[in-house]
């Protein structure tokens, strides 16, 4: 009945970090721009502007196996203080694994989908769905995006 309720942030007061600017905050003509929380604290953007302070434009929010699955960079892990880390362009972006099986997969995963998808630049023509090899990728990644 009495205590303190947290408050969402407004919409000028909700920020981002980002490698090379440090801060940056949604643009006011941005769809996103009235969203006070996200589901993930990660976002991909198209469209980076400098104003009066830095800020994003045309952004989705991405939840952690889509960014570790199909964001650039390699994918590392290592054991922190008992937990696995999944990192991403160099440590700037980590994840804990709930266990070391689902980090070695996510990691074997992405390996996979790597090289499908460099086949796939040597071979245009070649159906992902229709070989064997690529269908089982795309179908656990598919499963591991829509059950996690």
């Amino acid at each position: 009945s009495t205590g303190a309720v947290k408050m969402q942030p407004k919409e000028e007061e909700l920020k981002f970090v980002t490698k090379n600017d440090g801060y940056v905050h949604i643009h006011p003509s941005s769809v996103n721009y009235q969203t006070r929380h996200f589901e993930s604290p990660y976002l991909v953007y198209h469209e980076k502007i400098k104003t009066s302070r830095v800020f994003i434009r045309d952004c989705s929010m991405v939840s952690v196996y889509p960014l570790v699955l199909l964001g650039g960079g390699q994918v590392h892990m290592q054991l922190q203080k008992g937990e696995f880390v999944i990192s991403l362009d160099d440590g700037w972006i980590q994840f804990v694994a709930a266990s070391h099986q689902v980090a070695e997969l996510v990691k074997e995963l992405r390996c996979e989908l790597d090289h499908l998808l460099q086949d796939k630049i040597k071979n245009p023509s070649m159906d992902l769905c229709m070989c064997p090899r690529g269908s089982q990728i795309i179908g656990m990644i598919v499963k591991l995006v829509t059950t996690q």
